[in-house]
């Protein structure tokens, strides 16, 4: 009890989580729309190229055009990760509000809640790390020449809507196959989640029964299977070129991984008419 906080503590996470991916997303979608746009070359800009090819070295201006046009997309591509963060932290604020009722004995050790504030943290700036240092020094270009000019001689920030997300619709397949993905986990996850939400009916009673329905059926921890789906589509989104990302899902499988097995022994123990035939998070596997 010492070294153990409210388990009701799981707020703090996506508070948290909600913050940093939201300044994150706001500065990487300003950087992308200010110095990314358009992302493919307009019609009329055809001509200017063409001009450029005759008469220079058509092979090293096309390198530099399909670096810029790289550079373009994992930008952009960077936003949209990023946007699918910001759906899955928001859900999470608002069930661990209004869908969990934590037992009021329910206690985690100090050691896991600053885990998962420090998770909160990096795994937005993991999936922002691969264009966040050129977004952080275009801002900080801004704020020096705000600073310098002053407000009456700076541009006026206009925003073009259809500029804004004409970028994201014309992404890769990768990117709306990893939507697919995402979309598919987060239902099952808001599922399994409204079942274990429904299991304490009384919010000041310890007691707990055995979850059944959707994923339950096959694994213990349908919630955690859920979410390395949603985890698994914000990777190919990001196009799986980042090993920051990489990174992230592999650390996001044995932690789930590990509490999934817990979890499923504790059950074992508790339940003597527990499913044998469940696993804990990975049908057939584990």
């Amino acid at each position: 009890q010492k070294f153990t906080v409210p388990q009701k503590y799981f707020l703090h996470f996506y508070v948290v989580g909600v913050a940093v991916t939201t300044s994150l997303l706001l500065a990487i979608c300003f950087y992308a729309y200010m110095k990314m746009t358009p992302l493919l070359p307009e019609p009329s800009s055809y001509s200017t190229i063409a001009s450029h090819l005759i008469g220079s070295n058509s092979f090293s201006f096309g390198s530099v055009l399909s670096r810029t046009m790289e550079h373009k997309y994992r930008v952009w591509r960077t936003v949209f990760v990023l946007l699918l963060m910001e759906i899955q932290v928001l859900r999470r604020l608002y069930e661990t509000e209004n869908v969990f009722h934590y037992s009021p004995s329910a206690r985690m050790h100090i050691v896991g809640y600053l885990t998962g504030l420090f998770y909160y943290t990096a795994a937005p700036l993991s999936l922002a790390s691969s264009c966040l240092p050129e977004a952080i020094d275009f801002i900080r270009g801004q704020i020096v020449e705000f600073i310098v000019k002053g407000r009456a001689r700076m541009p006026d920030l206009v925003i073009d809507s259809p500029s804004l997300l004409k970028p994201l619709l014309k992404l890769g397949w990768c990117q709306w196959i990893g939507a697919i993905v995402f979309i598919w986990g987060s239902l099952h996850q808001i599922r399994c989640h409204a079942i274990l939400g429904s299991l304490r009916e009384n919010k000041d009673s310890d007691e707990y029964v055995i979850p059944c329905g959707d994923w339950f059926s096959r694994v213990s921890c349908p919630h955690y299977l859920a979410e390395l789906v949603i985890y698994l589509g914000m990777l190919i989104a990001s196009g799986g070129s980042d090993i920051s990302v990489w990174f992230l899902f592999i650390f996001v499988i044995t932690n789930l991984s590990f509490a999934a097995v817990q979890t499923h022994r504790w059950y074992l123990q508790k339940f003597e008419d527990y499913p044998r035939s469940r696993y804990a998070i990975i049908p057939f596997v584990l």
